[in-house]
């Protein structure tokens, strides 16, 4: 069993326990070493072998025993024992908004839940309703939460709500009684997968603005309704919540509703060492019970002298630290960072100059290649790779030797005509069963790059499929290493490469790896390019496009890449025409 399945078992017990009303210190435990494994870039058959396990924060000895069963049986009592303590159909409810590990529990103790349709049923007939701490309204909210579990699934990928929110957000604006709004929560950090979008407004008379809001034509439903916050569900099932604060309190709401938990049980941590408050409502000098680091709070506002905060830049300054971006807020050394001044000047969308990974008519791709370099110059690009697939690709139309040639000639012919924008000769090259590439040499050498990608059996081994993309990386001609873990978000889960020996052989040849841009890839992901940096391993931000619309893709590959702490100099297509020539050697 692989690190990457041993973290899914680890986060899932962590789930079960907390079913079984387990102290929350426990089931984070397991949350934190799951998050460990998935991070680590050694071979961890080594590090057992070696006894080595103990030596990595967070990995206690239960924890250690409890990893390396995992690893050498495939199989852990302990798991199928909790497993076994537990309905299946109580991690089936979890699935449900609003339905937490307590409602659960009682839907299925009390009512005999056994299925969702069960759920559904009782919710219709009152049972639900008549349970003590549900009502009629918990009924009515599960009831639609049912609903919306069918209808989406309740994950969405940035780049299909960052469009509608930015939307929500123009048009609040527009409201006479808006004095702030913004994006927030994991939609504003440029997660990759989202469940809805949190939006955040200043405003004196708040009733008024939720009152406008939740008739605006884009909502089908209103969830929920307060003086400050609203709940609805947008047209097409994408849920959606408003919150309104007053405008001295938005700086502070705005940090706590877009940092991740973690992040934000750090940053009170850090407020608390310092004799201060931290909490949607403010940031305090006096200490207050009524909220703790982690989170758990009373519904009142806390008290003590306010430490007035007008934007996020002035709050992190009065806990003593440097700006984090949001992308960086999810505890993964930001905070640290910041506490040294060492966040680095993230890299900006206008930063990039032109791309590598593009398709044409001559394989799948939908545009010519006179249309794709018309496109990219509109987008003020200076260059831009044509990397059309490779004849194993044949169900994408991939080239032959022949074709490839022949598009070559093209390439340099265009440019004779082109101004203003210079079109690069590449090929996406399929890396084979065996890691040889699908062109030999000699046709490799006639190309101004190469991407290497791996496109079939996908679902070797960890060792096979890591030795394999290796041993094409070593290969001189081999530029870069496109989408590395071939995943495709809410379909296809990455295949099980070693990206840390990845990162090693990328470092040790100089081969770039590709931050594929599309919306459904995003890969490589944004929480290994911290690591891939660190060891002088470049980016190619390339949007996989496939049409003269989806150049515009390197945008959201510029917020992955800011995710991933990348900066101007870390991203090779940030460099100008004469720079990028002189570093492919042409």
């Amino acid at each position: 069993m692989n690190k990457g399945d041993i973290a899914e078992i680890l986060n899932e017990i962590a789930v079960l326990l907390e079913l079984k009303g387990e102290n929350i210190f426990k089931t984070r435990a397991y949350t934190s070493a799951a998050r460990t494994l998935d991070l680590l870039d050694e071979d961890l058959g080594v590090i057992i072998a070696e006894n080595r396990l103990g030596s990595i924060k967070g990995i206690g000895t239960a924890l250690q025993e409890k990893i390396a069963e995992l690893y050498t049986t495939g199989k852990l009592a302990y798991y199928d024992e909790l497993k076994k303590s537990l309905p299946p159909v109580l991690l089936e409810l979890l699935n449900i908004p609003g339905v937490g590990p307590k409602k659960a529990k009682a839907l299925h103790d009390q009512l005999q839940i056994q299925s969702l349709a069960d759920l559904e049923t009782a919710c219709k007939d009152g049972r639900v309703a008549a349970l003590t701490g549900f009502g009629e309204k918990t009924a009515t909210r599960i009831l639609e939460g049912i609903t919306q579990y069918h209808s989406y699934q309740s994950q969405h990928l940035y780049a299909d709500v960052i469009l509608i929110a930015t939307e929500l957000v123009d048009t609040l604006r527009t409201h006479p009684e808006v004095t702030r709004c913004s994006i927030a929560g994991s939609l504003r950090r440029g997660k990759e997968v989202v469940k809805d979008i949190d939006l955040l407004v200043s405003s004196k008379a708040p009733e008024q603005v939720m009152r406008d809001f939740i008739t605006l034509p884009e909502i089908e439903r209103v969830v929920g309704q307060g003086p400050t916050k609203a709940s609805v569900v947008l047209k097409g099932g994408l849920p959606c919540d408003l919150r309104v604060v007053s405008d001295k309190e938005f700086a502070t709401a705005l940090h706590h509703f877009t940092g991740s938990k973690e992040h934000n049980v750090a940053m009170r941590q850090r407020a608390i060492a310092e004799g201060k408050k931290l909490s949607e409502w403010g940031l305090f000098l006096t200490s207050n019970k009524s909220e703790s680091a982690d989170g758990e709070k009373e519904s009142a506002k806390p008290q003590g002298e306010l430490i007035p905060c007008r934007t996020e830049e002035e709050l992190f300054e009065k806990l003593g630290l440097q700006y984090i971006p949001p992308e960086l807020r999810e505890n993964m050394g930001e905070i640290e960072a910041a506490a040294e001044c060492k966040i680095p000047r993230l890299l900006e969308w206008s930063d990039l100059r032109g791309t590598f990974h593009n398709h044409t008519t001559w394989s799948d791709g939908k545009n010519t290649l006179q249309e794709m370099a018309e496109a990219a110059q509109t987008l003020g690009l200076e260059y831009l790779g044509i990397a059309d697939h490779s004849k194993s690709s044949f169900q994408a139309n991939g080239l032959s030797e022949a074709r490839l040639l022949a598009q070559i000639e093209e390439i340099a012919k265009l440019n004779h005509t082109l101004e203003d924008i210079h079109l690069f000769s590449g090929c996406e090259v399929d890396i084979l069963k065996d890691g040889q590439l699908d062109f030999g040499d000699e046709i490799l050498q006639q190309l101004d790059y190469v991407v290497a990608s791996v496109h079939n059996a996908m679902q070797q081994p960890e060792d096979e499929i890591t030795r394999r993309v290796i041993r094409a990386m070593e290969n001189p001609y081999v530029t870069m290493l496109g989408h590395p873990t071939g995943r495709l978000l809410l379909s296809r889960a990455p295949s099980a490469i070693n990206l840390g020996k990845i990162i090693d052989c990328a470092a040790e040849t100089g081969t770039w790896i590709e931050l594929n841009a599309s919306p459904y890839r995003l890969d490589l992901d944004w929480r290994w390019w911290h690591r891939a940096r660190d060891k002088g391993v470049k980016c190619s931000i390339n949007p996989d496009a496939h049409r003269v619309g989806q150049l515009g893709y390197l945008r959201l590959g510029a917020t992955a890449a800011r995710k991933g702490w990348l900066r101007k100099e870390d991203v090779v297509n940030t460099l100008k025409l004469d720079k990028i020539r002189q570093l492919l050697d042409l």
